[in-house]
């Protein structure tokens, strides 16, 4: 059975300063994959693998002044996440991210969100 992590106790940091507010973090990898196909026939003999993307999203209660000034600048940041439940912690670590998104809502029976986009060189998951 899989580890269940909650967000009451994990922590998300942007360039080691904690996320206020931060209701949710996503990501996803994704790997190019190529096909190689033989010569006379239609199944494939073997794959290869090249670009791999790694995207994802915080959505904060409000804003963040923190990724606003980083989507306005451009600079590069790290993202660290300490998912927790009990004693049990994984960590996962974002490294060379760009803030490339941003959209704010709002509604008359909530407070506001904003969802920053941000994609990254690399992630690590220990």
């Amino acid at each position: 059975m899989g580890q269940i992590y909650t967000a009451f106790a994990s922590e998300v940091k942007v360039n080691d300063e904690t996320v206020a507010g931060l209701q949710s973090i996503q990501y996803a990898v994704q790997r190019n994959r190529q096909a190689v196909g033989a010569v006379g026939t239609d199944e494939r003999i073997a794959v290869y693998f090249g670009l791999r993307m790694v995207t994802g999203s915080l959505t904060v209660a409000s804003v963040s002044a923190t990724l606003d000034k980083l989507m306005k600048s451009g600079d590069t940041f790290s993202i660290s996440a300490v998912l927790k439940y009990g004693a049990d912690t994984r960590n996962v670590t974002f490294d060379e991210c760009y803030c490339e998104t941003k959209s704010f809502g709002m509604n008359a029976e909530s407070h506001a969100q904003t969802v920053y986009g941000f994609s990254a060189t690399r992630v690590r998951e220990e």
